[in-house]
């Protein structure tokens, strides 16, 4: 990412900064981190001085590894003014080569004298330390220089690891000025460092190559004289023959590896398939050059059943100068197939006859460590996909990350998420509002902030350095991460006196998205993080941020679903007298479904109850809730009887159905499988109550003595099956009796069966004192599952019952002259129930819907009159044919009738019946 032109070095920026102004956004992330930390660590600009070492070694293992390629980079930038520079991994100058030889007599000895020591915390911002710093390639021009003396000049700079470890050995650096900044050096920079950490990696095999020669020389003298080995060597063939499994060649490697690792003498007996075990015994071994290493042999008995034979001359002479060992010719690191014995045979035995023994492994014990660290770095990533991720909650999958990690990763973990993101939603300003979300690790007594803690963090920290670059952060030494302390100098001391030494900090990403950040602390294992836990904290927090995002994205449908819902759910009951009502909705805790419930009042002082469950989940399911919700109040305002608003539902379930399916088989539409309905119509001057079900729970009924039993109704078909009729049931429920209507969800259970559910209901509804609000509560701490998998409605109505002293009725024929009686009557029952002031409106009121009656109706006539919340006027008559209100003109005589009664009444309308139609006018009383 070279940069010319104007653009080169922010003066203007670094001046802001010096004076203590803002630059966010206007300069690189790393950068501006690192000038936050140079001034934390009181570095001026105007620093001319740096430390000098002098004795260091010029014969070092990096030194040798990389003097050829600077020779190379010196002929390649040949005529340049080009510095190249060699830095160890404490960012001092081993090496420095020039383009140009003039540039030795115009540059100062701090960039020509190999010794200074460029680490950021002395130097401040340039391409060592940065790269050191960052641990991974950087680039500096001119003016981002944190030094004075350094800013008409640019560099490239690059860690160089050891391929083994990943530890970083040392820097290479490549300087020059901010004018010839050009994007093609980079890749000439990372063939360059690639070069010197292969020559790092062949010095290693070297030492490799001379343990296994001294091993072979061992098992030669072995040969030819009594040199004390255990048992007879057995060459590649022999091996071969053993046909070992795959799985027994895998096992032999690991343990193998383990036992090299440990640097010691060792024996261990490792279990093969098929009952099968071998001997495995490590042993240290010398090369000529020095090199300590160890080698691993596998022994077994001669006389043992196994698949390899028996060396046929065990004292072979050994191999000619330069040719393949007849012991083990060209071995290498990994384990090669091994006899096997029974599992009866010794340990181990005192003199060498009736034993062979073959070559496994060889080598330094660190390298047996890095195998065994890489080995359970893939453990730890193979049980993060299992851990991580078993549930769509966002807290419970952050707590599952740090679960994984401790204590195989960190001693400590910590993960702070935006409260944006706890909710289900996206972040616009993810730093601002942290919360911490885990504090999980080895004890519980280490002062991290608690959770549920909001978390404010400087731009110094690296946990906002992380965020900024959206890369991993890795501070080896806490004590020198002046960034992390100056975010609260008195915590970060009483976490350092708690052994806390070493973090790496990591993003949470997701789509693009910051969704947090994760912490990892070590506080047990003295030895610092490095490069190889920094990437494997990185994995396995990439893999918890797809889980949190899953479950972020699951809880803002979910909560969108339940918003929806609740929504289309009723808010505040109707008011009305003929129950006293409670209810409780519950959704279930894979996602909201789509029960419902509903209270309807009706005309004559009735009322109606309803409880339906669609189908499914998700926002389809509560859509469509709504949906038939809606169609159910509509038609229940049409005065239809239970059976035929099921009818109606039905049929409006398949078109519905039939819309869906015509959006094509690529739609994103799921289709509408069906819905349960129940529904009820009370009416309290005759205590009567007709129901009808649609496939749904018959409901429960609590007698006033206790009494409970489970309606017998007509079950019918589910809603959307079409074509099939439905039943209506009328009984009779005795003033003060409950009926309560639910959905499956109570009662269905996978952990528990349905009769156990039924009866747990009988008994939580045995207690005919309580209050409908009581026994809400009583039935879903009694019923209702621990963890529902379905949504749950629940309706509980007690009833009531229309004193008969406030009902008043009058049956009369069809005769217009008995119209004036019906007037008289309905005023005095108006003045026994102190409604004086209501007389004249009432009486106006019913002379022109008995006159109607009277002229269009047939008999029997009859007036009756409700003294309830509202005063109830009803004119039943047998005749089928409703009247209708009509724009009258001033010519005609007539029409006028029902205009007067819409305008003294709150309401009116018709409802059928059975035997003709009713109709009705109710007004308030303040107005009647």
């Amino acid at each position: 990412m070279g940069v010319v032109g104007d653009r080169i070095g922010p003066v203007r920026f670094r001046d802001r900064f010096l004076q203590g102004e803002s630059v966010e956004g206007s300069v690189r992330s790393p950068i501006l981190s690192s000038w936050q930390r140079s001034r934390l660590l009181g570095l001026s600009p105007d620093q001319s001085e740096l430390p000098f070492q002098e004795d260091f070694d010029l014969d070092g293992p990096l030194l040798r590894a990389a003097e050829p390629v600077l020779d190379r980079l010196q002929a390649i930038f040949a005529g340049s003014q080009t510095n190249i520079c060699l830095a160890d991994g404490h960012g001092m100058v081993l090496a420095r080569r020039f383009g140009e030889k003039s540039m030795l007599r115009h540059l100062a000895p701090i960039q020509t004298v190999p010794g200074f020591v460029f680490a950021e915390q002395v130097a401040g911002t340039n391409g060592i330390g940065l790269s050191l710093a960052e641990r991974r390639l950087c680039q500096v021009y001119g003016a981002e220089h944190f030094a004075e003396r350094s800013q008409s000049s640019a560099c490239t700079a690059i860690p160089l690891r050891d391929q083994l470890s990943g530890h970083i050995q040392g820097v290479l650096c490549l300087g020059y000025p901010y004018t010839e900044a050009d994007p093609a050096l980079i890749p000439v920079v990372r063939k360059a460092a690639e070069a010197i950490e292969r020559r790092l990696m062949d010095q290693s095999s070297a030492r490799e190559h001379g343990l296994l020669q001294a091993y072979l020389d061992t098992a030669s003298l072995a040969l030819s004289s009594d040199y004390g080995l255990d048992g007879h060597p057995v060459s590649m063939a022999d091996f071969l023959h053993s046909e070992l499994e795959q799985s027994d060649q895998t096992t032999l490697k690991e343990k193998a590896t383990e036992l090299m690792s440990g640097d010691r003498r060792a024996a261990a007996e490792v279990p093969l398939s098929r009952g099968r075990w071998v001997t495995l015994v490590s042993r240290p071994v010398t090369s000529a050059a020095g090199v300590e290493g160890v080698v691993v042999e596998a022994l077994l008995p001669e006389d043992s059943e196994r698949h390899a034979p028996a060396p046929t001359h065990p004292h072979a002479p050994a191999p000619a100068p330069g040719a393949a060992p007849a012991l083990l010719p060209r071995v290498t690191p990994g384990p090669q197939p091994a006899t096997v014995r029974a599992r009866g045979a010794p340990l181990a035995e005192g003199h060498a006859r009736g034993r062979v023994r073959g070559l496994v492994l060889v080598g330094e014990p660190e390298v047996g460590k890095y195998a065994v660290a890489a080995r359970r770095r893939l453990e730890l990533l193979a049980e993060a996909s299992n851990r991580i991720g078993t549930t769509l909650d966002v807290s419970r999958t952050a707590w599952e990350l740090a679960e994984t990690a401790v204590p195989r990763l960190a001693d400590f973990v910590t993960v702070d998420l935006p409260g944006g993101v706890l909710l289900g939603e996206e972040s616009p300003h993810p730093t601002t509002e942290m919360h911490r979300t885990v504090v999980h690790g080895i004890r519980e007594d280490c002062p991290f902030y608690p959770v549920g803690s909001q978390i404010s963090l400087r731009p110094t920290t690296p946990h906002m350095r992380c965020i900024a670059t959206r890369q991993p952060v890795l501070e080896q030494d806490l004590k020198a991460a002046f960034g992390w302390i100056a975010q609260d100098p008195q915590h970060a001391e009483l976490l350092l006196a708690h052994n806390i030494h070493s973090l790496i900090t990591v993003p949470l990403l997701a789509r693009g998205a910051v969704l947090g950040v994760a912490s990892f602390y070590r506080s047990q294992d003295p030895a610092p993080y490095g490069d190889d836990d920094r990437s494997l904290a990185q994995e396995l927090a990439a893999r918890a941020s797809l889980c949190i995002d899953n479950a972020r994205r699951y809880t803002r449908e979910h909560t969108l679903a339940l918003s929806l819902q609740r929504s289309l759910l009723p808010r505040d009951l109707p008011e009305q007298s003929a129950v006293e009502v409670a209810h409780r909705y519950l959704p279930a805790e894979s996602g909201v479904g789509g029960d419902w419930f509903d209270v309807i009042p009706l005309s004559g002082a009735r009322v109606a109850l309803l409880v339906g469950d669609v189908v499914g989940h998700g926002l389809h399911a509560a859509a469509t809730m709504g949906r038939l919700r809606t169609a159910a109040r509509n038609f229940a305002e049409l005065e239809l009887a239970p059976d035929e608003l099921l009818t109606h539902l039905d049929n409006l379930m398949v078109r519905l159905d039939r819309e869906e399916g015509a959006d094509g088989p690529g739609s994103a539409s799921t289709g509408i499988v069906g819905a349960t309905c129940l529904y009820a119509i009370y009416d309290p001057t005759s205590q009567q109550c007709t129901m009808a079900r649609a496939g749904h729970p018959p409901p429960a009924l609590v007698r006033p003595d206790g009494t409970v039993s489970l309606l017998d109704l007509p079950a019918g078909p589910p809603l959307g099956l079409g074509g099939l009729p439905f039943e209506s049931v009328e009984i009779r429920l005795p003033e003060h009796s409950q009926l309560v209507l639910y959905t499956d969800g109570l009662i269905e259970d996978r952990h528990r069966d349905i009769d156990v559910a039924l009866d747990a209901l009988n008994r939580a509804l045995a207690h005919p004192d309580r209050a409908p609000e009581e026994t809400c509560q009583a039935v879903l701490d009694a019923v209702a599952p621990e963890h529902p998998d379905d949504d749950i409605a629940l309706l509980v109505a007690r009833t009531r019952a229309v004193p008969a002293d406030r009902i008043a009725t009058w049956e009369l024929a069809a005769d217009p002259a008995l119209v004036s009686e019906v007037r008289a009557a309905s005023v005095s029952q108006l003045n026994q129930w102190g409604l004086e002031e209501s007389a004249f409106a009432t009486e106006l009121l019913l002379s022109e819907l008995v006159t109607n009656a009277v002229r269009y109706g047939t008999a029997p006539i009859r007036v009756r009159l409700i003294h309830d919340r509202n005063l109830i006027c009803e004119v039943h008559d047998a005749s089928s044919s409703a009247p209708r209100m009509r724009l009258s003109t001033t010519t005609d005589e007539g029409g006028r009738g029902l205009f007067l009664v819409a305008q003294l009444a709150q309401s009116w309308g018709t409802r059928y019946t059975t035997d003709g139609k009713v109709i009705w006018a109710e007004c308030t009383l303040a107005a009647a």
